[in-house]
C-alpha cells in the first residue's frame, strides 16, 4: 500500500483497465507532464515507455474539490473536546465535567484551557448558562465553540483570558466579537507541519485534489510556506479577508495567479461575512425569528458588515483583479449581496445561500454567480430550520432551485462544520436524507451527475488535455445507492499525475 506519495508532474504514467462512469468498456488513460495525454480503449500487452498501474476495472473520474474549507480549524479540531450530538446544555456540561476531572487528575499546576467544539443549541430544551459553566469549571478556562463557528460559550476564566465580555446570563459570545478570539487560545501557527500534512493526506484519502481555503488568517504567506515544507498533496485556492485586502493589492496578486513555484497555491477571492448563522439565530432575515418581536435589537438576525462597506470592499477588490466570495445565509443578506454584485457588475460566489427569497433565485443565474453550498448543512440543520424558519423551509438550502435558476453550483463542507469529505456532500445533495430519516424537502434534490460536476470543478469526464487530477473509486457513482455514495471507497488519488493516496499495486 502506498500512502501519500509525493506528486511528480514530469512522470509518464498509464492507468490501464480503467472503467469510466457513464461509458462502456475499459480504457487506458495516459498521463504526461501533469495532464491527461490520451484516453484509449484498453489493449493487451505491456505499455512501453511509461510506468503502468492496473486499476483492475475500478472507476476513474476527475478529482474532487471541496469549495469551502477552514483548514486550520479542521486540522485543530481533533485536539478539541467533542461536543457533537449533545442534545441539551446539561449534556454539554456533563462532557465538560469529565474533561475538568481529567485535567485535575493530571495535577498540573497550570492546566491548559479546555476547548470544546460542535454544540448546536438551536433546538436545546435548556439554555447555555455562564453560572452553570462556572460551577463546573470555576478555575480552568473553558471555551465551547458552536458547530457553525459563529459563537462560543465561555466561563469567566476563559472570558478573562480572552478579554471578552460574554452575554449575561448565557455566557455566549457571538459573531464579530468572537471571530479571531480563538486564535489567541489555539492559534493555527501552533500547529506543526506534520499536523497539516496529515490533514491534507486525509483529504486525499477521500479523493480530494483541491480546496478553497476560507481560514481567516494570512493565507497568502502561510500556504506557500506549507508547500515548501512538504504539505503538497492538495491544490489550494486561498482567500483574503477584508483586513488583509490592502496587503494583497499591494502585492499585486490577482485571482487565479500562482503563489508558489509549483503552482499548487493560487490566489482566490476576497471573503466577506455579511451575516451570521441559523443555529446562532444571527442569519440576517426579512422576517423575525419566532419569539422575537420588533423591540429586540436582532429580531431578524445581524448585519455583520454593513452593505455600504461591502460594496466598497468589493469595488476595491474588483479594481485589483480579485474576485469576491460573500457569506450570506439569511434571505435579507442574500438580497443585499445580490444587489451589490448587480450594482458593481461583478461576478463571484455567494457562500452558503441558505435562505433565499423566491424572487431572488433567478438573479443568481442572471448575474452569472456561483452558489457555493454545503448540502450536509441541510441534514445537520433541518430541525433547527423547521423551528426557527417556520413556513420558509421550502426555500431553505434550496440547491435544486438555485440550479434551475442558472447558478453555477459548487459543493463544499465548510469543514470543520461538516467533514472534509465530498462524498458526504454529494450524498446529501442527492438524497436530502441521513440516518434513515425521510428526505427533507425532496424537491430540492439534484442528480448525481450534477452533484459530481459541482464537486469536480465542473469536469464531467476524463478528457485529454485536462489536468491529471484524478480519483479511482471502487463503485460506479452513477449507479450506487446514496448510502454507498456517502461511504464511497477510494482506491487512489492522483494530483498532477502523481499518487497522493493509493491502495493499488504499482
Amino acid at each position: 500500500m502506498t500512502k501519500g506519495a509525493n506528486m511528480t508532474r514530469g512522470e509518464h504514467r498509464t492507468l490501464v483497465n480503467a472503467s469510466i462512469p457513464g461509458h462502456e468498456g475499459t480504457y487506458d488513460i495516459r498521463l504526461n507532464r501533469g495532464e491527461i495525454e490520451a484516453v484509449l480503449p484498453a489493449t493487451s500487452g505491456v505499455r512501453h515507455g511509461t510506468e503502468t498501474t492496473d486499476v483492475e476495472g475500478r472507476f476513474v473520474m476527475p478529482g474532487m474539490w471541496d469549495h469551502h474549507v477552514h483548514f486550520a480549524q479542521w486540522t485543530v479540531q481533533r485536539r478539541r473536546l467533542d461536543l457533537s450530538g449533545t442534545a441539551s446544555a446539561a449534556q454539554c456540561l456533563d462532557r465538560v465535567r469529565r474533561a475538568v476531572a481529567t485535567a485535575r487528575a493530571s495535577r498540573s499546576a497550570d492546566p491548559a484551557p479546555i476547548v470544546g467544539y460542535g454544540f448546536q443549541d438551536g433546538t436545546w430544551p435548556d439554555n447555555p448558562s455562564l453560572e452553570a459553566l462556572n460551577e463546573v469549571a470555576p478555575e480552568i478556562p473553558v471555551v465551547l465553540v458552536s458547530k457553525d463557528l459563529h459563537c462560543a460559550w465561555l466561563n469567566t476564566a476563559a472570558a478573562r483570558l480572552l478579554t471578552l465580555a460574554p452575554e449575561e446570563p448565557t455566557g455566549l459570545v457571538r459573531e464579530g466579537e468572537w471571530f479571531g478570539a480563538l486564535d489567541r487560545l489555539q492559534s493555527p501557527a501552533d500547529l506543526s507541519t506534520d499536523d497539516y500534512r496529515e490533514a491534507a493526506r486525509a483529504a486525499a484519502r477521500r479523493g480530494v485534489v483541491g480546496i478553497v481555503e476560507f481560514e481567516n488568517t494570512d493565507n497568502l504567506r502561510l500556504w506557500p510556506e506549507r508547500v515548501a515544507r512538504g504539505v503538497d498533496s492538495l491544490r489550494v485556492e486561498v482567500s483574503v479577508w477584508p483586513q488583509r485586502l490592502e496587503d494583497a493589492i499591494t502585492r499585486g496578486v490577482r485571482t487565479g495567479e500562482p503563489l508558489d513555484p509549483r503552482g499548487l497555491i493560487t490566489m482566490g477571492p476576497l471573503k466577506v461575512v455579511v451575516d451570521g448563522s441559523l443555529n446562532t439565530r444571527t442569519a440576517w432575515c426579512w422576517d423575525p425569528y419566532p419569539g422575537m418581536d420588533g423591540a429586540h435589537p436582532h429580531a431578524c438576525g445581524m448585519e455583520s458588515v454593513p452593505l455600504d462597506t461591502l460594496r466598497e470592499l468589493m469595488a476595491r477588490a474588483k479594481g485589483a483583479g480579485i474576485a469576491a466570495a460573500i457569506h450570506a445565509i439569511g434571505d435579507r443578506a442574500n438580497t443585499g449581496v445580490l444587489d451589490a454584485f448587480e450594482e458593481l457588475a461583478m461576478t463571484g460566489a455567494v457562500e452558503h445561500a441558505q435562505l433565499v427569497r423566491e424572487q431572488d433565485f433567478a438573479r443568481f443565474g442572471e448575474l452569472g454567480l456561483i452558489a457555493s453550498v454545503q448540502p450536509e448543512h441541510a441534514m445537520d440543520d433541518r430541525d433547527v430550520a423547521d423551528l426557527h424558519w417556520p413556513g420558509r423551509t421550502a426555500r431553505a438550502f434550496a440547491i435544486a432551485s438555485l440550479q434551475r435558476a442558472g447558478a453555477t453550483l459548487r459543493l463544499g463542507s465548510d469543514a470543520p462544520v461538516s467533514p472534509l469529505d465530498p462524498w458526504i456532500a454529494i450524498s446529501a445533495a442527492v438524497s436530502r436524507s441521513r440516518e434513515g430519516r425521510e428526505p427533507w424537502h425532496p424537491e430540492q434534490r439534484i442528480s448525481v451527475e450534477s452533484a459530481l460536476a459541482a464537486s469536480t470543478r465542473g469536469r464531467t469526464g476524463v478528457v485529454a488535455g485536462e489536468p491529471a487530477d484524478l480519483v479511482v473509486v471502487e463503485r460506479d457513482p452513477l449507479s450506487c445507492s446514496t448510502e454507498e455514495l456517502r461511504t464511497m471507497p477510494v482506491a487512489a488519488t492522483l494530483l498532477g499525475g502523481g499518487f497522493t493516496w493509493s491502495t493499488l499495486t504499482h
